[in-house]
Order: structure tokens, then C-alpha cells, then sequence
């Protein structure tokens, strides 16, 4: 045991000093990056996968905006307006306003008119992961925030004087309305307020509830609803705009901490966990402990090589990925059913926030692949919810639908992580769950707006009623039937996989050879007239596409690659094409359904170099270590899953399909941790040998020294052992 505990201890120190720096993987995030740029991510304190993220909140319609429409959707932009509160629970990398919400402020000054208006101007921000600090000017007050995965605590140092802490319960992102303060002492606040107005049309509602306890006794203490101040009251006030104050007369310099439990079920749940994760208010060593967590799930991967800046870029792309989903039950394992006021109870992880039309492309790959146990997890939460709602999620959100975007995305992460080798859970029931969703008359089904038609023609017309983007909806169908048919297979069903497999291909109906694209359809047969191949550019409204361009829909269809070449007359005119999209700047990185497009010229062989150049430009282009280094919304980690998988070399360009296509990676060496519960390796390690550094063209793959083309099969990469890659110099093909 000595002896193997010094040799990995050797081979840390050895690591270290290979990638040239004396850093932790934490250390090396820059929660920052992403906060501009409509990236829409935070700086806030969270852990892995928390509940709680305590966050500055300092946007006003003035300062952030969703397609320029004044519309707040997230919680932080850097170089904002001025801080009016921390908030406690808040979404990362999403395209709508919710939570932002559980909001406290340390301020001085006059009650009276804080309480209306309590902002402050601020400097000398600091972000770790777990950890967040800032001086807010207006009041010389330093504010410092950690977190454990259900509670948070905040440090705050006061001036001489009279200061106060504030409970805005009224504050958030999105349009909620009615808020609670249930108890307050002078050493306490209990109360609750709503969420759930997500992207503008979500109506199902929660609750979520808190217990925050402060480190010493208020000398006074009251209430505000509206434009009420009631000074001494401490009984149960609900409003639309209600909150709290607490005043400390303090010496100069005096810390005053207060933590907070936050629970989706109860104040007693609320209290619970905050109980059980922390028993004083011990801020160091809360902080020390996020700072661990953090480290013990970012160093499953370790890569040494390259300039520090790509460091940076990967471990804060890595800690975006970890934010989202989250866990949704409490200490006692109680969570809000699916869709219902029934609380149950889980002896494992039950997950919420799921981005599917998003997070299905890479997040969840990446999940599997890095972290299969909480990956598995997740998946028995969606069966759960199926239980429960009698629907697998779509774009679930603590315990309720939002219906947002389209297809049928749960299907295809269930299908993606069985394949792959995660399969204990009841595949059984998840075919039953796929199946219905795939064969329910439109009359009785939620999933999936128009498939009567889609049943009916095979595609979905233009004419369509309450369907959003009648040709990108059919293609999510068809990569949804595709992995539907995997599973049936799988199973033995023969005629279902058959019958899955041929719909899959129904988006041939949509090829126009004169255009040499997919192209709407009118019920009729005939296509959209006039037809604009720039339709829909920067997000613009279109007919028959989803926030996209008929450029960035033509190739999504990763299941059959090679029945679109096909289609387009061969593969050197699908390479001709596909290459006009990135030489005439038609590709971009923030529409999810193009973002494998530059790993597709790999399924030609002889032009997988294209892939290698591509890639290599995107990761150059669109990601960088500054608040705007995102190329925009993060959608909970499906762009930062993108980088960290582009940035080692390998990407999953067909989702259900368990293999990777190989690019030139970015460091020296990259090695992944593989678990042994759940894969046969140990360790799978990536060599790269470079000509130069700029080097990109892949000149040779070995896999334990054995040649292979430019792609790996996920049991190839789960068994373990080292991957070679040498790249020669530039091509001298453009």
C-alpha cells in the first residue's frame, strides 16, 4: 500500500512538472469565461452536479439581452450593471429566464430606501470553482460565497457601524410570481418562492424552499411587502415583493457568516440538509472542501502539453460540463415527483435540469464516457420521470416540462449510453417509453408535435400546425427512430427495428437536387417557394428550420452520412459541399446541429485531413480564456462537451452510434480515468507527436501499437491502454 501510494504520488509530482505548471486542475478554471458573449454562463459557488450555485446577480434588461430583446436570461454578465444581490439558485448556459432566485445582499445606509433599491457598483472579483468573492464599492463590504451541494455560505466583512443583511425574495429572472418569509428571528430566515416561467410559456410552477441561520444575533430585524417597510415584524408574510433585513451595529473589519439550505420539497427538508452539510461556520473549510471536490472530478482527465492558455480552455470547458444536470432530492432522499405535487423518495441520484435537444449531442457522450456512474444515474431519473408522468423528459426542469425545442432527445441518450455499455436499467421499460413516443397519434401525445404526419408522409409539412421548424423536427425524428431501431434490434424486435430503421430515412423526401439541400416541404409535395438558402441567419425566424439555416440542416443526418453522399451524387460532391459551408463562413459553432459538421469530411477517406484542419480552426476561433470566450450559449455544457472532446482528439459524431472519430489532439499527452465498476481499463492515455507545434494533419494512429484509421470504437477506448498519434506538418492541401 506505501509503496503504491508513493508511486502515484511520483507520478503526480512528474505530471506536474511535465505540463509545466504546479497547478491543480481547479486552479486552472477560469469560472469567467463564458459570462459575456451571451454565453450565459456564472462565476457563482457550486459543486459538481449541486443544487445550489451562490452567484452575483447583476443584470437589468440595459445589460443583457436574448436576441436583443432586453430579455434577462442569466443571472451574471460580466461588465454588467451593479450587483443587487446573490442568488442561491441559478441555471449555467441556458437560452431562457428562470430562477436567479433566494436572494441576499449585505448593504449600509438608510433601510428605508435600501430596501427599494439596494445595488452597488463593485471591484476585485475573484472565481474558483467553489468559490466566489467581490467588494461591493457603495458600502465597503467584501462579500465571499462557497458551497457544499445543498447548502451555501457567505462571508461577509463589514465597515464600522450599522450594516445590514437582505432577503429579496422578490428578485429573480423569470416572470414568477409569490414568495414567503415564514419565520424570522434574529438569528434566522425561513421562507420559500416560486419558479417556473421558463422561456415564457412553462406554467408548471415549484416552490423552492430555504433555512438561512447567521453566525451571530441581528440587533434588529423586519419585513418589506411592496411598498411596506415593517420594522420588528416577524410574522408570516406572502407577497409578490416581500423580504427581510437584518442589522449588526459592527466593530471594523467584523465577519458575519450566514448559510442557507435549500430544499424543492419543504423548509423542514431545507433545514435538513443544511444540518447534515454543515454543522458551524467554518468558511475556510468549506471551501477547502469544494475546492477538493472539484479536483477529485476534473483530474479524471489529465493533459500536459501545450501553452497554458489551452489548459485554461480545457478544464474550464470540463467544469461547465459539471454544472448541469444537477441532483434534485435531499439528504433524506426526497424529491417533487414529475409533474405532480407527490413527494417520493430515492435511495440514488435523482437528476433534474435536462437540456436534451442540446445536451444529447455531446454532454451526455462525454458523461458516459468520463463519468458512467452519474451518467447511469441520470438515465434511471429519466425512467423515473417516465414512471411517474408517463413521458420521458424533454426539457425538464426541477420536476416539470417545458416542452422547449423539438424531437425526441431522451430516446436518443438512452439509446447512446446502453450501447455503450451502461446497461443497468430497465432497458425494457425505456423501449416501452421510446416506442410510445414514437407511435402515439398526435391526439395523446406531448412528445412529439406532428406525427401524425410525420406517420402519414414520412415527413412533416410546412403546413403543420403547432409545430416549430416542420423540417428540423422530422430529422430529429428520424435520428430518434434510428436509435429506436438499435435498441429493437438489440431486443430482438425484429419488425420494429426494421420498421424504425426504414423511417429514420424519411428525410430523403426533403432532398432538392437543384439546390443540392434539404429543402421544405408543402403537403402537397412541393417544395417552399421562394427558397432562400440564407434563411434563418444570426437565429432569424424561418419556415420549416429551428434557429438555423438550410446550410446548417443539410448534413444532420448523422445516422446515414453515406445515404446523403448518395444523394448528393457522391462523395467528392458531398466533400465540394460540405467544405463551401466552412470557406464561406456558413458553419456555426453555436447551432447545435452542425456543431460535428467538421468531423464528417472523416467518413471520406482521404479527407479525414479536412476534419483535423477544421476542428483545429474552431477551437482556434470560436474558444478563448476571456469572459466572451465561448462562441455563445453554453445550452448547461453541450459547446464546453464539444471543446473538451475536440481539444483530446476524439469526438462522437453520430449520437447512439459507440464509436469516435480521431482528430489531431491538442496536448502532449492527454490520459482519462477510466471506472473500473463500469469499463475493463484502468487507463486510457493519448501520445501525441507533434512536428511542429502548429501541427495538425494527422500522419499515422496507433492504438497499443497497432495502426487503426481515424476512428475508435467506444470498447476499444473503455478496454484501455495508449493511443499514438504523430502529425506531420501543415497540409499542403487548402
Amino acid at each position: 500500500m506505501q509503496t503504491s501510494l508513493k508511486t502515484g504520488i511520483t507520478f503526480i509530482c512528474f505530471f506536474l512538472l511535465v505540463a509545466g505548471y504546479a497547478r491543480s486542475p481547479a486552479e486552472l478554471v477560469n469560472p469567467f469565461i463564458g459570462t459575456d458573449n451571451y454565453g450565459n454562463t456564472h462565476p457563482g459557488a457550486t459543486l459538481p452536479w449541486g443544487m445550489v450555485s451562490v452567484c452575483p446577480f447583476n443584470v437589468t434588461e440595459k445589460t443583457v439581452g436574448f436576441d436583443g430583446k432586453g430579455v434577462k436570461t442569466s443571472s451574471y454578465v460580466y461588465g454588467g450593471g451593479p450587483i443587487t444581490g446573490f442568488a442561491h439558485v441559478n441555471l449555467s448556459g441556458v437560452g431562457c429566464p428562470d430562477h436567479g432566485v433566494i436572494q441576499f445582499m449585505p448593504a449600509r445606509g438608510n433601510i428605508r430606501e435600501l430596501y427599494r433599491d439596494h445595488s452597488s457598483a463593485y471591484r476585485d472579483e475573484k472565481a474558483r470553482p467553489g468559490y466566489y468573492a467581490v467588494f461591493l464599492d457603495d458600502y465597503g463590504i467584501s462579500a465571499e460565497m462557497t458551497a457544499t451541494l445543498r447548502t451555501g455560505l457567505s462571508r461577509y466583512t463589514f465597515p464600522e457601524g450599522p450594516n445590514h443583511i437582505l432577503f429579496d425574495l422578490g428578485a429573480g429572472l423569470g416572470d414568477q410570481r409569490g414568495a414567503c418569509i415564514m419565520t424570522l428571528t434574529g438569528e434566522e430566515v425561513t421562507g420559500f418562492c416560486t419558479v417556473g416561467n421558463f422561456c415564457h410559456g412553462h406554467k408548471g410552477n415549484r416552490l423552492v424552499y430555504f433555512v438561512a441561520k447567521f453566525s451571530r444575533k441581528a440587533d434588529e430585524y423586519g419585513i418589506w411587502s411592496n411598498d411596506f417597510l415593517y420594522p420588528g415584524y416577524n410574522r408570516k408574510t406572502v407577497g409578490d415583493q416581500v423580504g427581510a433585513y437584518l442589522s449588526f451595529n459592527c466593530r471594523q473589519g467584523e465577519t458575519i457568516l450566514v448559510k442557507t439550505g435549500i430544499s424543492w420539497v419543504s423548509i423542514d427538508n431545507a433545514r435538513e440538509n443544511l444540518e447534515a452539510e454543515q454543522t458551524g461556520f467554518d468558511f475556510d473549510a468549506i471551501r477547502q472542501q469544494a475546492t477538493g471536490s472539484w479536483n477529485h472530478e476534473l483530474a479524471k482527465i489529465r493533459v500536459s502539453g501545450g501553452v497554458n492558455d489551452d489548459h485554461i480552455k480545457f478544464y474550464t470547458a470540463l467544469y461547465h460540463c459539471l454544472l448541469h444536470p444537477n441532483i434534485l432530492q435531499d439528504v433524506n432522499g426526497q424529491y417533487p415527483a414529475m409533474n405532480s405535487n407527490e413527494i417520493l423518495q430515492t435511495c440514488s441520484d435523482r437528476y433534474t435540469v435536462f437540456s436534451l435537444w442540446d445536451t444529447y449531442r455531446s454532454l451526455h457522450p462525454l458523461l458516459t464516457l468520463v463519468y458512467p456512474e452519474r451518467q447511469l444515474d441520470m438515465v434511471r431519473s429519466m425512467l423515473d420521470m417516465y414512471r411517474e408522468n408517463g413521458w420521458l423528459p424533454k426539457w425538464e426542469l426541477q420536476g416539470t416540462e417545458t416542452w422547449v425545442m423539438v424531437g425526441d432527445p431522451a430516446s436518443i441518450v438512452i439509446a447512446d449510453t446502453y450501447r455503450k455499455g451502461l446497461r443497468d436499467f430497465d432497458i425494457g421499460l425505456a423501449y416501452e417509453a421510446m416506442k410510445k413516443a414514437a407511435v402515439t397519434p398526435r391526439a395523446a401525445n406531448p412528445m412529439r408535435p406532428g406525427i401524425d404526419e410525420y406517420l402519414e408522409r414520412g415527413f412533416i409539412p410546412l403546413e403543420t400546425k403547432k409545430v416549430w421548424g416542420a423540417l428540423s423536427t422530422t430529422l430529429e425524428y428520424n435520428l430518434a427512430d434510428w436509435n429506436i431501431a438499435q435498441i429493437a434490434g438489440i431486443l430482438q424486435q425484429n419488425e420494429d427495428e426494421d420498421h424504425f430503421r426504414k423511417r429514420s430515412l424519411s428525410y430523403r423526401r426533403f432532398y432538392d437536387p437543384e439546390y443540392g439541400m434539404l429543402r421544405p416541404r408543402n403537403a402537397d409535395g412541393t417544395f417552399l417557394e421562394p427558397f432562400d438558402t440564407n434563411l434563418g441567419n444570426n437565429f432569424e425566424p424561418s419556415p420549416g428550420y429551428v434557429e438555423g439555416t438550410p446550410w446548417q440542416y443539410t448534413f444532420f443526418v448523422p445516422h446515414d452520412i453515406p445515404g446523403l453522399m448518395h444523394l448528393m451524387g457522391g462523395k467528392n460532391k458531398f466533400v465540394s459541399k460540405l467544405q463551401h459551408v466552412f470557406d464561406t463562413d456558413l458553419f456555426s459553432m453555436t447551432n447545435e446541429p452542425d456543431i460535428a459538421y467538421p468531423y464528417l469530411f472523416s467518413q471520406v477517406r482521404g479527407e479525414e485531413w479536412r476534419s483535423q484542419k477544421e476542428v483545429r480552426k474552431c477551437i482556434s476561433r470560436w474558444f478563448n480564456t476571456t469572459p466572451a470566450g465561448l462562441p455563445g450559449n453554453d445550452d448547461t455544457g453541450t459547446l464546453s462537451a464539444w471543446l473538451v472532446f475536440s481539444m483530446m482528439g476524439l469526438y462522437p459524431d453520430c449520437p447512439g452510434k459507440p464509436e469516435y472519430t480521431l482528430v489531431s489532439p491538442v496536448f502532449d499527452e492527454t490520459e482519462i480515468t477510466l471506472n473500473r465498476d463500469f469499463y475493463p481499463g484502468e487507463k486510457f492515455r493519448i501520445e501525441t507527436i507533434k512536428k511542429t507545434p502548429d501541427s495538425y494533419r494527422i500522419d499515422r494512429i496507433k492504438l497499443n501499437s497497432k495502426t487503426i484509421p481515424c476512428m475508435i470504437s467506444h470498447r476499444q477506448l473503455t478496454d484501455g491502454g495508449v493511443l499514438n498519434v504523430r502529425l506531420s506538418g501543415e497540409s499542403d492541401k487548402r
